[in-house]
């Protein structure tokens, strides 16, 4: 007996701002889009407490609620949700051969691949306790919130960098955590670190405790490696810069991706290197990883994908 195939003209894969946007687009432009949710549905914003910099909430919302609101637009315009992962593809021909962990077979006409990027954790349990109650993987996102008070940061690359000098431009103090001795940062970043007078460095040290209380984190016990001795530095928020991994290990070997996984797209468009197939949000973006940005190329990668389809 030949096996039986569900046919959809629009498959998209992964939720979060991305997601649910190339859904609500493709909705109204009548593609009948199917979703696969994802082993996080609503993406990294569902870890985010407060969100304050998404245009249309004044009075700021929080990531898992304004996740649900995006859901159900989508799901408003017709877009069927479906949640569970995507587990192999075939992007070789056309139709688009997806399988997922419901046992379901899709053959898709065009695909927006919306898996985003995970960020790195250090892996200490006092870490996950305290996610959303001072600890935080994005600095842009939540260091508004420790305007005026002290925090601490981990990380020795261009984005540890990159988000210390950011907050101190907020914070009253930065202690910035490195196991090394040097920043693996760029001369020009690290030049810029060491020469900000409210940054402090702990060199050769590493986290070992998050500490807090009902009320969140009130400190972070670090340990040097050298000395092998253990202090407490009193802060607020802790902030994990140690970098982030791109959901695409089952695109690899089926589109380009550059040296850091990331999917890689023609500048300007979301269309990877499979025509038809087109990538939006953190899992082709390293550089901004914002959800209003996220949000963008779900537009672009929904109207591409009408477009693709129409033509």
């Amino acid at each position: 007996m030949s096996e039986t195939f569900e046919h959809v003209r629009c498959l998209i894969i992964g939720s979060g701002p991305a997601g649910y946007t190339a859904a609500i687009y493709a909705a109204r432009a009548d593609l009948k889009p199917v979703m696969y949710q994802g082993m996080q549905p609503g993406g990294q914003l569902t870890i985010t407490t407060e969100v304050e910099n998404f245009p249309g909430y004044p009075k700021g919302i929080t990531g898992p609620e304004m996740m649900e609101e995006f859901k159900q637009q989508a799901e408003r315009f017709g877009t069927q949700v479906r949640f569970g992962v995507v587990t192999s593809v075939d992007f070789q021909s056309r139709p688009f051969t997806v399988t997922a962990d419901d046992g379901k077979t899709v053959k898709a006409e065009s695909v927006i691949i919306a898996t985003g990027a995970s960020a790195k954790w250090l892996g200490i349990e006092s870490e996950k306790k305290f996610m959303g109650m001072g600890v935080s993987g994005c600095a842009t996102c939540d260091g508004f919130f420790y305007r005026g008070k002290d925090v601490a940061i981990v990380g020795g690359g261009d984005t540890a960098a990159e988000e210390a000098t950011y907050l101190a431009k907020l914070c009253k103090k930065v202690y910035m955590i490195h196991r090394r001795s040097e920043l693996r940062a760029s001369k020009a970043m690290q030049h810029k670190v060491l020469n900000t007078s409210n940054i402090e460095m702990v060199w050769d040290s590493v986290p070992e405790e998050v500490l807090g209380d009902d009320s969140g984190v009130t400190g972070i016990r670090v340990r040097n490696v050298n000395s092998g001795e253990s202090r407490d530095i009193t802060v607020h928020g802790f902030f994990v810069a140690i970098g982030h991994q791109p959901n695409t290990e089952i695109f690899k070997g089926q589109l380009n991706l550059d040296e850091m996984n990331y999917i890689k797209t023609v500048p300007g468009t979301t269309q990877t290197s499979v025509e038809g197939i087109f990538a939006a949000g953190d899992v082709q973006d390293h550089y901004y990883r914002q959800a209003v940005t996220a949000a963008g190329t779900g537009c672009m990668a929904a109207i591409e994908a009408e477009r693709f389809l129409t033509t």
